[in-house]
């Protein structure tokens, strides 16, 4: 790779949408494109659309989990080599289903994924934060919001 120019002209992007990926090989992922001789690697995650074919609602505490697995990829990888992270939020699963989770009701985890980001995590203060934002008395991750 590092010969034929490709490493200069991209910048890779990792995706994964899992709530408990392993950490560790996207630590040794990075290391390897670096060691090929990419010097940027972008993230890429999802706050909706990637759990179900046929999900209508937003497990907010799924997509939560996700984001707090690439905030630990990024805090074991060198700073200079992460540059960004891509929050996808798909309208379907795969090109030949039903639409899901559509824009309003992934609004939310939307929300909670961000600030999660922002703030290098997850906290009580952080779910206030989200609630008094969006005007919601409960958020609530682990069960579809109602």
């Amino acid at each position: 790779l590092p010969e034929s120019g490709v490493p200069q002209l991209v910048e890779p992007m990792i995706w994964d949408y899992a709530a408990d990926f392993n950490v560790e090989s996207k630590v040794l992922l990075i290391e390897k494109y670096h060691r090929c001789g990419f010097s940027k690697v972008w993230f890429a995650s999802a706050f909706k659309g990637a759990t179900g074919v046929n999900q209508s609602l937003t497990l907010i505490g799924h997509h939560l989990k996700n984001h707090l697995q690439w905030l630990k990829v990024a805090s074991n990888s060198p700073a200079d080599v992460i540059q960004g992270i891509v929050l996808t939020g798909w309208q379907r699963y795969d090109h030949f289903s039903v639409l899901c989770e559509l824009f309003p009701v992934g609004i939310p985890s939307l929300a909670v994924c961000l600030q999660a980001l922002k703030n290098g995590g997850y906290s009580e203060k952080v779910k206030e934060n989200v609630e008094k934002l969006l005007g919601m008395s409960n958020l609530e991750m682990d069960t579809f919001m109602r």
